[in-house]
Protein backbone atom coordinates (compact mmCIF):
# COMPACT_ATOMS: atom_id res chain seq x y z
CA UNK A 1 0.00 0.00 0.00
CA UNK A 2 1.26 3.35 -1.15
CA UNK A 3 1.59 5.91 1.69
CA UNK A 4 -0.49 9.03 0.44
CA UNK A 5 -0.73 10.90 3.66
CA UNK A 6 1.91 13.81 2.48
CA UNK A 7 -0.05 14.88 -0.31
CA UNK A 8 -2.63 17.79 -0.36
CA UNK A 9 -6.24 16.24 0.27
CA UNK A 10 -7.11 17.92 -3.51
CA UNK A 11 -7.79 14.13 -5.04
CA UNK A 12 -10.17 11.88 -3.42
CA UNK A 13 -8.41 8.07 -2.54
CA UNK A 14 -7.84 6.61 -5.32
CA UNK A 15 -9.19 3.08 -5.95
CA UNK A 16 -6.20 1.91 -8.11
CA UNK A 17 -2.65 2.41 -7.55
CA UNK A 18 -1.10 1.41 -11.39
CA UNK A 19 2.99 0.66 -11.56
CA UNK A 20 3.30 0.13 -15.68
CA UNK A 21 1.51 0.51 -18.94
CA UNK A 22 1.65 -0.84 -22.36
CA UNK A 23 -0.25 -0.03 -25.08
CA UNK A 24 -4.24 -0.04 -24.11
CA UNK A 25 -3.32 -1.79 -20.81
CA UNK A 26 -2.12 -0.72 -17.25
CA UNK A 27 -0.88 -3.10 -14.37
CA UNK A 28 -1.68 -2.06 -10.85
CA UNK A 29 0.22 -3.37 -7.90
CA UNK A 30 -1.04 -6.40 -7.45
CA UNK A 31 -0.04 -7.29 -11.03
CA UNK A 32 -3.89 -7.43 -11.72
CA UNK A 33 -4.47 -5.75 -15.71
CA UNK A 34 -6.76 -3.42 -16.74
CA UNK A 35 -8.04 -2.38 -20.35
CA UNK A 36 -7.77 1.44 -20.33
CA UNK A 37 -10.52 3.27 -21.93
CA UNK A 38 -9.94 6.47 -20.53
CA UNK A 39 -6.04 7.21 -21.57
CA UNK A 40 -5.57 9.38 -18.12
CA UNK A 41 -8.21 12.08 -19.66
CA UNK A 42 -7.69 11.69 -23.14
CA UNK A 43 -3.78 11.90 -22.91
CA UNK A 44 -1.84 8.76 -23.76
CA UNK A 45 -3.29 8.91 -27.31
CA UNK A 46 -0.87 6.62 -28.57
CA UNK A 47 -1.10 4.37 -25.62
CA UNK A 48 1.12 3.73 -22.33
CA UNK A 49 4.65 3.57 -22.97
CA UNK A 50 4.67 4.18 -26.77
CA UNK A 51 7.86 3.22 -27.98
CA UNK A 52 8.81 6.33 -30.25
CA UNK A 53 7.80 8.80 -27.89
CA UNK A 54 9.61 6.35 -24.87
CA UNK A 55 13.06 6.49 -26.70
CA UNK A 56 12.85 10.48 -27.49
CA UNK A 57 11.90 10.98 -23.81
CA UNK A 58 15.40 9.22 -23.39
CA UNK A 59 17.83 10.31 -25.67
CA UNK A 60 16.85 14.41 -25.20
CA UNK A 61 17.11 13.25 -21.57
CA UNK A 62 20.40 11.90 -22.27
CA UNK A 63 21.52 15.41 -24.25
CA UNK A 64 19.79 18.33 -22.36
CA UNK A 65 16.82 18.90 -20.49
CA UNK A 66 16.26 22.47 -19.61
CA UNK A 67 17.91 25.65 -20.20
CA UNK A 68 14.87 28.06 -19.39
CA UNK A 69 13.34 30.51 -21.53
CA UNK A 70 16.27 33.15 -21.56
CA UNK A 71 18.04 31.04 -24.10
CA UNK A 72 16.99 28.99 -27.27
CA UNK A 73 16.59 25.18 -27.48
CA UNK A 74 16.51 23.20 -30.96
CA UNK A 75 12.98 21.43 -30.29
CA UNK A 76 10.98 23.90 -29.27
CA UNK A 77 11.19 25.67 -32.66
CA UNK A 78 10.63 22.64 -34.30
CA UNK A 79 7.07 21.57 -32.64
CA UNK A 80 5.56 25.17 -33.09
CA UNK A 81 6.51 24.56 -36.96
CA UNK A 82 4.42 21.05 -36.55
CA UNK A 83 1.48 22.46 -35.07
CA UNK A 84 1.82 25.20 -36.85
CA UNK A 85 1.07 23.39 -39.78
CA UNK A 86 -1.58 21.03 -39.06
CA UNK A 87 -3.71 23.86 -38.30
CA UNK A 88 -2.71 26.13 -41.46
CA UNK A 89 -4.50 22.97 -42.72
CA UNK A 90 -6.98 22.81 -41.02
CA UNK A 91 -7.98 26.78 -41.48
CA UNK A 92 -5.97 27.85 -44.12
CA UNK A 93 -3.59 30.50 -41.45
CA UNK A 94 -0.45 30.42 -39.92
CA UNK A 95 0.10 31.37 -36.67
CA UNK A 96 2.40 31.34 -33.73
CA UNK A 97 2.83 29.30 -30.90
CA UNK A 98 3.20 29.64 -27.04
CA UNK A 99 3.79 26.37 -25.12
CA UNK A 100 3.30 25.67 -21.33
CA UNK A 101 2.53 22.97 -19.27
CA UNK A 102 -1.33 21.82 -19.01
CA UNK A 103 -4.68 22.74 -21.02
CA UNK A 104 -5.16 25.49 -18.21
CA UNK A 105 -1.88 27.52 -19.02
CA UNK A 106 -2.93 27.32 -22.74
CA UNK A 107 -6.00 28.86 -22.04
CA UNK A 108 -4.33 31.05 -19.52
CA UNK A 109 -2.52 32.09 -22.58
CA UNK A 110 -5.50 33.25 -24.78
CA UNK A 111 -6.99 34.98 -22.31
CA UNK A 112 -4.40 36.99 -21.55
CA UNK A 113 -3.99 37.63 -25.39
CA UNK A 114 -7.47 38.79 -25.62
CA UNK A 115 -7.35 41.13 -23.50
CA UNK A 116 -3.89 42.62 -25.22
CA UNK A 117 -5.08 42.53 -28.19
CA UNK A 118 -8.55 44.65 -27.70
CA UNK A 119 -7.12 47.10 -24.81
CA UNK A 120 -10.38 48.85 -24.54
CA UNK A 121 -11.88 45.49 -24.18
CA UNK A 122 -12.16 43.02 -21.20
CA UNK A 123 -14.80 40.58 -21.44
CA UNK A 124 -14.75 37.26 -22.11
CA UNK A 125 -17.89 34.82 -22.76
CA UNK A 126 -17.73 31.13 -22.05
CA UNK A 127 -20.67 28.39 -22.00
CA UNK A 128 -22.06 26.86 -19.07
CA UNK A 129 -20.81 23.51 -18.09
CA UNK A 130 -17.73 24.49 -19.74
CA UNK A 131 -14.03 23.51 -18.48
CA UNK A 132 -11.29 25.61 -19.28
CA UNK A 133 -8.70 24.76 -16.29
CA UNK A 134 -8.83 26.02 -12.56
CA UNK A 135 -6.03 28.75 -12.20
CA UNK A 136 -8.27 31.44 -10.75
CA UNK A 137 -8.89 32.93 -14.45
CA UNK A 138 -9.58 29.48 -16.26
CA UNK A 139 -11.82 28.25 -13.17
CA UNK A 140 -14.02 32.22 -13.83
CA UNK A 141 -14.42 30.94 -17.30
CA UNK A 142 -15.55 27.23 -16.51
CA UNK A 143 -19.15 27.17 -16.73
CA UNK A 144 -19.71 25.74 -13.77
CA UNK A 145 -20.67 27.69 -10.41
CA UNK A 146 -20.40 25.17 -7.98
CA UNK A 147 -16.74 24.60 -8.84
CA UNK A 148 -15.92 28.68 -8.20
CA UNK A 149 -18.07 29.15 -4.87
CA UNK A 150 -15.34 27.88 -2.19
CA UNK A 151 -12.72 30.53 -4.18
CA UNK A 152 -14.63 33.17 -4.33
CA UNK A 153 -14.16 36.26 -5.46
CA UNK A 154 -13.41 35.35 -8.64
CA UNK A 155 -11.67 37.58 -11.24
CA UNK A 156 -13.77 40.19 -13.13
CA UNK A 157 -14.31 40.19 -16.82
CA UNK A 158 -16.16 36.81 -17.25
CA UNK A 159 -19.58 35.81 -18.15
CA UNK A 160 -21.50 32.81 -19.40
CA UNK A 161 -24.26 31.71 -21.43
CA UNK A 162 -26.32 28.61 -22.47
CA UNK A 163 -24.26 26.55 -24.62
CA UNK A 164 -25.57 26.11 -27.92
CA UNK A 165 -28.24 29.60 -27.58
CA UNK A 166 -26.96 31.56 -29.47
CA UNK A 167 -29.31 34.25 -29.25
CA UNK A 168 -27.93 34.88 -25.26
CA UNK A 169 -24.09 34.85 -27.45
CA UNK A 170 -25.29 37.69 -29.75
CA UNK A 171 -26.87 39.47 -26.30
CA UNK A 172 -23.60 39.32 -24.82
CA UNK A 173 -21.78 40.33 -27.62
CA UNK A 174 -23.70 43.40 -28.67
CA UNK A 175 -22.33 44.87 -25.52
CA UNK A 176 -19.21 46.20 -27.43
CA UNK A 177 -17.21 45.08 -24.59
CA UNK A 178 -16.41 41.52 -25.04
CA UNK A 179 -12.72 41.10 -25.70
CA UNK A 180 -13.70 37.16 -26.90
CA UNK A 181 -15.85 34.10 -26.62
CA UNK A 182 -13.84 30.88 -25.26
CA UNK A 183 -16.38 27.50 -26.42
CA UNK A 184 -15.35 23.97 -26.44
CA UNK A 185 -16.43 22.15 -29.56
CA UNK A 186 -17.57 19.07 -28.05
CA UNK A 187 -17.97 19.94 -24.32
CA UNK A 188 -16.25 17.15 -22.53
CA UNK A 189 -16.21 17.08 -18.50
CA UNK A 190 -19.79 18.37 -19.27
CA UNK A 191 -21.05 15.16 -20.00
CA UNK A 192 -20.10 15.09 -24.09
CA UNK A 193 -21.92 17.55 -25.01
CA UNK A 194 -22.15 18.03 -29.28
CA UNK A 195 -23.28 21.47 -30.06
CA UNK A 196 -26.78 21.58 -32.26
CA UNK A 197 -26.55 21.54 -35.96
CA UNK A 198 -25.07 25.34 -36.96
CA UNK A 199 -24.35 26.81 -33.85
CA UNK A 200 -20.68 26.78 -34.09
CA UNK A 201 -20.55 28.09 -37.18
CA UNK A 202 -23.22 31.17 -36.19
CA UNK A 203 -21.30 31.92 -33.22
CA UNK A 204 -17.92 32.24 -35.05
CA UNK A 205 -19.56 34.53 -37.85
CA UNK A 206 -21.28 36.53 -34.53
CA UNK A 207 -17.69 37.17 -33.02
CA UNK A 208 -16.92 38.50 -36.37
CA UNK A 209 -19.60 41.05 -36.46
CA UNK A 210 -18.65 42.01 -33.11
CA UNK A 211 -15.43 42.24 -33.61
CA UNK A 212 -14.27 39.94 -30.71
CA UNK A 213 -12.02 37.09 -31.06
CA UNK A 214 -13.50 33.39 -31.69
CA UNK A 215 -11.31 31.20 -29.38
CA UNK A 216 -11.15 27.19 -29.34
CA UNK A 217 -10.64 24.94 -26.45
CA UNK A 218 -9.39 21.63 -28.31
CA UNK A 219 -7.40 20.49 -25.04
CA UNK A 220 -9.17 17.41 -24.99
CA UNK A 221 -11.11 17.35 -28.44
CA UNK A 222 -7.69 18.08 -30.45
CA UNK A 223 -4.90 15.96 -31.57
CA UNK A 224 -7.41 13.45 -33.58
CA UNK A 225 -9.42 12.03 -30.99
CA UNK A 226 -12.73 13.09 -32.77
CA UNK A 227 -11.69 12.20 -36.57
CA UNK A 228 -10.20 15.03 -37.47
CA UNK A 229 -6.69 16.52 -36.43
CA UNK A 230 -8.59 19.13 -34.37
CA UNK A 231 -12.61 19.48 -33.46
CA UNK A 232 -13.60 22.11 -34.69
CA UNK A 233 -12.77 20.93 -38.76
CA UNK A 234 -16.32 19.11 -38.44
CA UNK A 235 -17.88 22.31 -38.10
CA UNK A 236 -16.14 24.07 -40.78
CA UNK A 237 -14.51 26.99 -38.33
CA UNK A 238 -11.39 29.01 -38.74
CA UNK A 239 -10.71 30.07 -34.89
CA UNK A 240 -8.59 32.97 -34.66
CA UNK A 241 -6.90 31.30 -31.59
CA UNK A 242 -6.73 27.53 -30.67
CA UNK A 243 -5.98 25.96 -27.44
CA UNK A 244 -4.57 22.26 -27.39
CA UNK A 245 -2.78 20.13 -24.84
CA UNK A 246 -3.22 16.35 -22.83
CA UNK A 247 -3.14 14.36 -25.60
CA UNK A 248 -0.01 16.30 -27.14
CA UNK A 249 3.02 15.15 -25.13
CA UNK A 250 1.13 11.54 -24.89
CA UNK A 251 1.23 12.12 -21.25
CA UNK A 252 4.47 14.42 -20.76
CA UNK A 253 3.28 17.56 -19.34
CA UNK A 254 2.76 20.02 -22.32
CA UNK A 255 0.41 22.47 -24.03
CA UNK A 256 0.28 25.03 -26.30
CA UNK A 257 -1.97 28.02 -27.09
CA UNK A 258 -1.95 28.71 -31.10
CA UNK A 259 -2.94 32.14 -32.37
CA UNK A 260 -3.13 33.55 -36.03
CA UNK A 261 0.05 35.74 -36.81
CA UNK A 262 -1.72 38.93 -36.54
CA UNK A 263 -3.60 38.05 -33.65
CA UNK A 264 -0.39 37.12 -31.74
CA UNK A 265 1.85 39.74 -32.77
CA UNK A 266 -0.34 41.61 -30.05
CA UNK A 267 2.23 39.72 -27.67
CA UNK A 268 5.42 41.40 -26.83
CA UNK A 269 8.33 40.20 -24.79
CA UNK A 270 7.42 39.94 -21.32
CA UNK A 271 3.82 39.76 -21.71
CA UNK A 272 3.42 36.03 -20.97
CA UNK A 273 5.88 33.33 -19.54
CA UNK A 274 6.15 29.79 -18.22
CA UNK A 275 9.55 28.41 -16.68
CA UNK A 276 8.85 24.89 -18.21
CA UNK A 277 7.15 25.73 -20.92
CA UNK A 278 8.58 24.93 -23.92
CA UNK A 279 11.87 23.07 -22.83
CA UNK A 280 13.62 20.31 -24.46
CA UNK A 281 11.76 17.49 -22.75
CA UNK A 282 8.91 17.98 -22.98
CA UNK A 283 9.30 19.07 -26.63
CA UNK A 284 10.94 15.91 -27.81
CA UNK A 285 7.64 14.18 -26.17
CA UNK A 286 5.61 16.38 -28.27
CA UNK A 287 7.33 16.31 -31.52
CA UNK A 288 7.42 12.06 -31.16
CA UNK A 289 3.86 12.07 -30.98
CA UNK A 290 2.99 14.41 -33.23
CA UNK A 291 5.19 12.80 -35.76
CA UNK A 292 3.62 9.03 -34.74
CA UNK A 293 0.43 10.13 -34.95
CA UNK A 294 0.86 11.47 -38.73
CA UNK A 295 2.93 8.34 -39.35
CA UNK A 296 -0.12 6.12 -38.21
CA UNK A 297 -2.47 8.85 -40.19
CA UNK A 298 -4.60 9.45 -36.50
CA UNK A 299 -7.80 10.68 -37.56
CA UNK A 300 -8.38 7.43 -39.69
CA UNK A 301 -8.00 5.37 -36.45
CA UNK A 302 -10.06 7.06 -34.46
CA UNK A 303 -12.97 7.16 -37.28
CA UNK A 304 -12.28 3.41 -37.42
CA UNK A 305 -12.22 2.77 -33.88
CA UNK A 306 -15.33 4.43 -33.97
CA UNK A 307 -17.24 2.69 -36.24
CA UNK A 308 -16.91 -0.02 -34.36
CA UNK A 309 -16.89 0.84 -30.50
CA UNK A 310 -20.06 3.39 -30.91
CA UNK A 311 -22.68 0.58 -32.37
CA UNK A 312 -21.33 -1.84 -29.84
CA UNK A 313 -21.92 0.05 -27.09
CA UNK A 314 -25.83 1.45 -28.72
CA UNK A 315 -26.67 -2.08 -28.61
CA UNK A 316 -25.78 -3.07 -24.90
CA UNK A 317 -28.96 -3.27 -22.49
CA UNK A 318 -29.23 0.14 -20.09
CA UNK A 319 -27.52 2.49 -22.72
CA UNK A 320 -29.93 5.22 -23.54
CA UNK A 321 -27.31 6.89 -26.59
CA UNK A 322 -24.01 7.11 -27.27
CA UNK A 323 -22.81 10.89 -27.42
CA UNK A 324 -19.87 12.03 -29.01
CA UNK A 325 -17.44 11.77 -31.85
CA UNK A 326 -14.72 9.60 -33.11
CA UNK A 327 -12.97 8.26 -29.50
CA UNK A 328 -14.70 10.90 -27.64
CA UNK A 329 -17.82 8.88 -26.44
CA UNK A 330 -20.11 9.99 -23.70
CA UNK A 331 -22.33 6.41 -23.22
CA UNK A 332 -26.00 7.79 -21.73
CA UNK A 333 -26.88 5.25 -19.18
CA UNK A 334 -30.70 4.83 -18.60
CA UNK A 335 -30.16 5.85 -14.62
CA UNK A 336 -27.64 7.69 -12.99
CA UNK A 337 -25.57 5.28 -12.00
CA UNK A 338 -22.79 6.15 -14.07
CA UNK A 339 -20.63 6.31 -10.62
CA UNK A 340 -21.69 2.92 -9.80
CA UNK A 341 -20.92 1.30 -13.17
CA UNK A 342 -17.40 2.67 -13.21
CA UNK A 343 -16.67 1.05 -9.57
CA UNK A 344 -17.95 -2.02 -11.22
CA UNK A 345 -15.97 -1.77 -14.09
CA UNK A 346 -12.49 -1.66 -12.21
CA UNK A 347 -13.64 -4.77 -10.78
CA UNK A 348 -14.02 -6.57 -14.20
CA UNK A 349 -10.37 -4.75 -15.63
CA UNK A 350 -12.02 -2.07 -16.98
CA UNK A 351 -11.24 1.91 -16.73
CA UNK A 352 -14.18 4.19 -17.66
CA UNK A 353 -14.67 7.67 -15.48
CA UNK A 354 -18.19 9.44 -14.82
CA UNK A 355 -18.75 12.52 -16.39
CA UNK A 356 -22.52 13.13 -15.02
CA UNK A 357 -24.70 10.90 -12.99
CA UNK A 358 -25.98 9.35 -16.25
CA UNK A 359 -23.45 9.65 -18.62
CA UNK A 360 -19.98 7.43 -18.70
CA UNK A 361 -17.07 8.67 -20.45
CA UNK A 362 -14.79 6.53 -23.05
CA UNK A 363 -11.26 8.43 -24.29
CA UNK A 364 -9.84 5.00 -25.42
CA UNK A 365 -6.37 5.23 -26.97
CA UNK A 366 -6.72 5.94 -30.97
CA UNK A 367 -4.44 2.56 -31.52
CA UNK A 368 -6.75 0.08 -29.96
CA UNK A 369 -7.25 -2.38 -31.50
CA UNK A 370 -10.44 -4.53 -32.91
CA UNK A 371 -9.86 -7.19 -30.60
CA UNK A 372 -9.46 -4.85 -27.32
CA UNK A 373 -12.52 -2.86 -28.51
CA UNK A 374 -14.42 -6.30 -28.24
CA UNK A 375 -12.58 -6.98 -25.07
CA UNK A 376 -13.60 -3.49 -23.58
CA UNK A 377 -16.90 -3.79 -24.60
CA UNK A 378 -17.81 -6.98 -23.18
CA UNK A 379 -16.11 -5.74 -19.83
CA UNK A 380 -18.25 -2.91 -19.59
CA UNK A 381 -21.29 -5.07 -20.41
CA UNK A 382 -20.31 -7.06 -17.21
CA UNK A 383 -20.59 -4.29 -15.67
CA UNK A 384 -23.58 -2.29 -16.41
CA UNK A 385 -25.38 -6.35 -15.36
CA UNK A 386 -23.83 -6.53 -12.28
CA UNK A 387 -25.52 -2.52 -11.39
CA UNK A 388 -28.76 -3.14 -13.41
CA UNK A 389 -29.16 -6.45 -12.08
CA UNK A 390 -30.12 -9.30 -14.74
Amino acid sequence: MIDRSHLMGTYAEPPVTFVSGEGSWLVDENNKRYLDLLCGLAVTSLGHARPEVAQAIASQAARLNHVSNLFGNEVGPQVASLLDGLLYGATGHHGKVFFGNSGAEANECALKLARRVAPGKHLVISTLDSFHGRTLATLTATGQPAKHTPFEPLPTGFAHVAYGDLGAAEAALASGEVAAVLVEVIQAEGGINVPPTGYLPALEAACRKAGALFMVDEIQTGMARTGYWFAFQHEGLQPDVVTVAKALGNGMPVGACWARDEIAAAFRPGDHGSTFGGQPLAMAAAQATLETLSSLNAPDLAAVASAQLVPALSALEGVVEVRGRGLLLGVVLDAPIAAEVTRAGLAHGIIVNAVRPDVVRMTPPLTISTEEIDEAVLRFAKALLDVRGS
